[in-house]
């Protein structure tokens, strides 16, 4: 079978492989699409902290059940799938909590484990994401972002009635103002530096929109929500001037949850977080339920998923979707690798 490898920075090298099997309580998949995310991209410019090459990449991606392992009962061949991609420990004190996506091992496919960048790629069962037979598979690929958002959203509680913004229009944040809205926000109002990502944001529904280059953050939230303000900041752009735009303009009381990932460490005003009662709130990708719910959103058309999808780039032009991704900025959302 055909397997692409990142074999350094810039450069995705593809060879055959044996096809691997289905050993007991596994599942074999058919892989048919792969979604490049943001971090798939550090690792192609050599800037991802946790990763050596060679590597298999491939992390978000759907796929049809080509042979099941022995004992395997829960799911048949020609069945939609997909799969988390963390490999856990699960004797770890997070683990043991139910918190086994922060587990202090935990190892990543794609990243620090082989990813699903081949024809066919083995799973355990307890992995594996049942899609609906009537999902595309760009639908199944996007899952993987879509529980990252859903994991976000539940860090916060009951969002029922209550205002929100969520600074980065990217994949994630897009999704992530999708999500907020599934449960219930009244109102949420998106920000970014794109006015590309922001009409992809309005396409998908999320009508309040900010270019902060433009607008200023504060002056946008006050247009929207009025005086009250919004009691809930999402902050998924991984700046620093984000974050201090979120906590000098959210309510006291208020809820933070940081999502980006920063390139430099941030300087956060701790005097405003103890004297506001600021709550924060780290979110570390997601566990099996953020993806059940994920699967749920988009099957019922409350998170929608098409308007994201940029570019479709057949296996064998792997590197030519890296350089595309690269030409285009922040027009490129998400590019697709047609693996079959």
């Amino acid at each position: 079978m055909k397997q692409a490898v990142m074999a350094g920075k810039g450069r995705i090298d593809f060879g055959n492989v044996a096809e691997p099997e289905a050993g007991a309580g596994q599942v074999l998949l058919h892989i048919r699409r792969i979604g490049v995310c943001g971090s798939d991209i550090h690792v192609w410019h050599g800037k991802h902290p946790f990763v050596t090459y060679p590597l298999v990449q491939g992390h978000e991606y759907s796929a049809v059940v080509a042979a099941v392992g022995p004992g395997v009962t829960s799911v048949a061949v020609g069945d939609k799938a997909t799969a988390t991609p963390q490999e856990v420990c699960g004797t770890c004190p997070p683990c043991r909590r139910g918190q086994y996506n922060a587990c202090e091992v935990l190892k990543v496919r794609g990243f620090q484990a082989p990813g699903c960048a081949q024809d066919f790629f083995v799973t355990e069962v307890d992995k594996l994401v049942n899609l609906p037979a009537d999902f595309t598979f760009e639908q199944g690929a996007f899952v993987e972002p879509v529980a990252v958002a859903a994991h976000v959203t539940g860090r916060i509680g009951d969002l029922t009635g209550r205002y929100v913004v969520v600074s980065g229009a990217g994949t994630i944040g897009n999704f992530v103002a999708q999500a907020c809205l599934s449960r219930g926000a009244a109102k949420v109002l998106i920000t970014d530096i794109s006015d590309y990502r922001l009409e992809i944001a309005r396409q998908v529904g999320i009508a309040a929109c900010c270019n902060v280059d433009k607008t200023p953050m504060l002056e946008a939230a006050r247009r929207e929500f009025g005086p009250d303000g919004f009691e809930v900041g999402i902050e998924v752009a991984g700046v620093e001037a984000s974050l201090t735009a979120l906590m000098k303009g959210i309510g006291k009381g208020g809820t933070l949850v940081i999502v980006g990932v920063y390139g430099e460490k941030p300087r956060v005003d701790m005097s405003v977080v103890c004297e506001h009662e600021l709550t924060m709130k780290g979110s570390m990708m997601y566990r099996h339920e953020d993806w059940d719910q994920a699967v749920r959103w988009i099957a019922s058309g409350a998170v929608r998923t098409e308007p994201l999808v940029t570019r479709h780039f057949p296996f064998a032009e792997y590197n030519d979707a890296y350089r595309f991704i690269d030409a285009q900025g922040d027009k490129a959302m998400k590019v697709m690798i047609d693996v079959n």
